[in-house]
């Protein structure tokens, strides 16, 4: 079996957001923000049902204008997952917002014009039931915090976070996610690691402006590995340059990477060399194939040659180590078969439904949290 590291998370509140609950033990929930005006119903409706289809989990529309918080009913009522607001300089427009039905409202405290502002945002969200993520990011800290640290520093970050909480709780609001971003990685990571020592509300944690993919992809990894590894981290958003749907499959990679969030098997093979001896390609291939759609969190490895094949395939939950034309099969850690080449796809395939059965009826298996409501929404399947 492969070794896990102990996992402790940062203990927060429970927020709810729409049928979804943020925070304490619930997983870790992946979300996007929709591109096209707000206000161009038809169109944001289809980029959510995309993002829909590729597992995303909460969804953030902006609205600048009047129109796109007129909007928000239409695009409520046709979709299936919690509907956030995203509100940058115009605190009127938040108001707004909150005349609607939305699951939640995000603010950048830093630009929405002073502390009298904010908390006119605060008492209307309280009185609706609503609740909101304070965002407070590097490239728009308010100018006190600026002026107090010198420049967005993660000391000035969290001491502004805390400062808009403690003025939440002062109106007696709580229903509050927070979330540190910057687009510099080392800046976000001590932010939020020092945010988590010092308050428990949800955290959504995200490396901004990352840029375009791949890089962008590899920069949000390299930010949020250590974050989540601490324990931090209850809903995330990769932010990629275009569309949004790709941001939807590299976030669940990372949390499957970090093992946050285990939602599909995990293949492990070797790199291409000299050394290899079967069509590890191909055969990677098929499998990939074979195993698409199935939630079962096992290890599986597929080695190629004799030099770390045999420790690899042991360390996983199946294995196979192969050498010139055959290879053998472990599972646990032992041997139990040899394979031809040609067998070893089916064989693999044997005993990951034999996998499957044995930890079903051990009870092992995760189980999938589902949500089912009274209008027949059905959120999507999740390992936690």
């Amino acid at each position: 079996m492969m070794y896990q590291r102990p996992f402790t998370r940062h203990k927060t509140r429970e927020v709810r957001v729409g049928d979804t609950i943020v925070g304490g033990d619930n997983p870790i929930w992946v979300q996007s923000m929709t591109v096209p005006d707000t206000h161009l119903v038809d169109e944001v409706v289809a980029q959510i049902h995309r993002l829909e289809e590729a597992g995303c989990e909460l969804v953030r529309v902006t609205v600048p204008k009047a129109e796109d918080a007129a909007a928000l009913a239409a695009i409520k009522k046709r979709i299936r997952i919690p509907l956030i607001c995203d509100i940058h300089f115009d605190y009127k427009m938040a108001l707004a917002a909150l005349d609607h039905p939305i699951d939640k409202i995000r603010i950048n405290p830093g630009n929405i014009g002073g502390y009298d502002r904010y908390r006119q945002v605060i008492r209307k969200a309280k009185d609706k039931g609503i609740p909101m993520r304070i965002g407070v990011n590097a490239g728009s800290l308010e100018r006190e915090m600026a002026m107090k640290y010198g420049f967005p520093c993660p000391p000035a970050m969290v001491d502004s976070a805390l400062r808009y909480i403690e003025i939440a709780e002062a109106e007696g609001y709580h229903d509050l996610i927070v979330s540190l971003k910057s687009s510099d990685v080392l800046t976000a990571v001590e932010a939020y690691r020092l945010y988590a020592k010092q308050a428990n509300y949800p955290t959504h944690i995200g490396i901004t402006e990352a840029g375009k993919a791949p890089y962008a992809v590899t920069k949000s990894a390299c930010g949020l590995a250590p974050i989540l590894l601490d324990g931090i981290g209850d809903t995330i958003r990769i932010s990629l340059l275009g569309d949004p749907v790709p941001e939807i499959a590299a976030a669940f990679d990372i949390l499957q990477a970090t093992q946050r969030r285990v939602r599909k098997p995990e293949l492990i093979a070797c790199p291409t060399c000299g050394r290899l001896e079967i069509d590890l390609e191909g055969i990677i291939a098929q499998v990939e194939t074979r195993l698409a759609g199935r939630k079962t969190p096992v290890k599986i490895s597929i080695l190629g040659c004799i030099v770390n094949g045999p420790g690899e395939a042991r360390e996983a939950d199946l294995g196979i180590a192969a050498g010139k034309g055959k290879g053998v099969i472990f599972k646990r850690g032992e041997m139990i078969r040899h394979v031809l080449e040609s067998e070893m796809v089916d064989a693999l395939m044997e005993e990951i439904d034999k996998w499957e059965q044995e930890e079903a009826e051990k009870g092992t298996l995760p189980r999938e949290k589902r949500i089912d409501s009274k209008d027949g929404r059905v959120r999507l399947p999740v390992l936690a």
